[in-house]
């Protein structure tokens, strides 16, 4: 595998990305002259710029269904029928790269027959049943139940004996601020959109920010363009001379990784920059409601994932029996007491 051509397919939001990177890593580093190629959505490209380990990207509109599925409109399915359009016409890039080798992450039984259609020689992926194990040169075990980067690692095994077991980044690290939380209260419009809540309100943000500046923390508030309803409400709620309002200030996620370095602690949402903080090694606190961090942030004491005290048998059901969360949203009735009080004492 000194010089191939190597393949990654991983579909899902930069969060999802982030927690896939330390599989490329692990490859990258026992392969380095190997040529690494991530096919993903539209939404999730600004990976690249926290890592040089992807040489290229090939991108398809998964989520949305492709500007051609929303062209067909009902007539043939939508959005249905676009997002198989759009997975062609990434089947057609592929095969004109002449891969030699792909690893796909996906539980759909779908995969194996893609990856199979691809025409590539050596192909990993999840055991989805006998198919999987026909097309595939190793169908790899799935256990959903660990921590997201273990279960993707699982994944390039039998390709490679290095274990990364963080995210990595190749950023320049800030010097630390004493005292400081770096607050990024916000979570992707998509997830809002598709009706995904997880994170309490920006009225309980801009609480959290004035009880720990009030407790002596310098704060700072940071987010991007997704989160502008949500910082305008603090920053409207809450006097200035309380925090100082870095929103806006970095243009991709390189200078937001290098922003949240400088944090002694790193407070937000269950998001990308929580993996972001997780990677650096960043004390981060975490809001959590309706998924479960056992599977999105590992279990060591620099990651405290901050939950409501409530009897909901259900949780965590987002993803796991849901698609969307409920309307009660007691999983998120955190108050800001107990948030501040987190963030101080730990």
């Amino acid at each position: 595998m000194i010089n191939e051509k190597i393949l990654f397919i991983n579909f899902g939001g930069l969060g999802d990305e982030i927690l896939f990177l330390p599989s490329i890593l692990s490859v990258k580093k026992e392969f380095p002259d190997s040529k690494v190629t991530l096919a993903l959505e539209n939404r999730s490209k600004g990976i690249t710029a926290l890592t040089d380990c992807i040489d290229n990207i090939l991108t398809a509109n998964i989520k949305a269904g492709g500007k051609l599925g929303g062209k067909l409109g009902g007539k043939f399915g939508g959005k249905f029928w676009g997002k198989y359009i759009e997975l062609f016409k990434l089947l057609c890039k592929i095969r004109k790269e002449k891969f030699d080798v792909v690893v796909s992450s996906g539980s759909n039984k779908f995969i194996s027959i893609f990856l199979f259609l691809t025409g590539i020689k050596k192909r990993y992926g999840y055991n989805t049943g006998k198919l999987s194990q026909i097309l595939l040169t190793e169908a790899v075990n799935l256990d959903k139940n660990r921590y997201a980067v273990q279960m993707y690692h699982e994944l390039v095994k039998p390709l490679t004996n290095v274990v990364t077991e963080l995210p990595e980044f190749d950023i320049e690290k800030k010097k630390i601020i004493p005292n400081s939380v770096l607050i990024h209260p916000g979570v992707s419009r998509l997830s809002v959109e598709k009706r995904m809540i997880k994170t309490v309100s920006p009225q309980i943000w801009a609480e959290v920010v004035e009880k720990l500046a009030d407790s002596g923390e310098k704060v700072f508030l940071a987010g991007g363009p997704d989160d502008k309803e949500c910082i305008d409400i603090i920053t409207n709620t809450v006097p200035p001379n309380k925090y100082e309002n870095l929103y806006g200030t970095t243009n991709n996620l390189k200078e937001l990784a290098e922003l949240i370095s400088s944090a002694e602690k790193f407070l937000c949402s269950d998001s990308a920059p929580l993996h972001i903080a997780v990677g650096l090694g960043v004390k981060t606190y975490a809001i959590f409601g309706s998924t479960d961090d056992k599977k999105l942030i590992p279990q060591n004491d620099k990651v405290v994932a901050i939950k409501a005290d409530c009897n909901c048998s259900l949780r965590p059901c987002l993803w796991e029996r849901r698609q969307t969360t409920c309307e009660s949203l007691e999983c998120l009735n955190i108050s800001s007491d107990k948030i501040a009080k987190t963030v101080l004492n730990g």
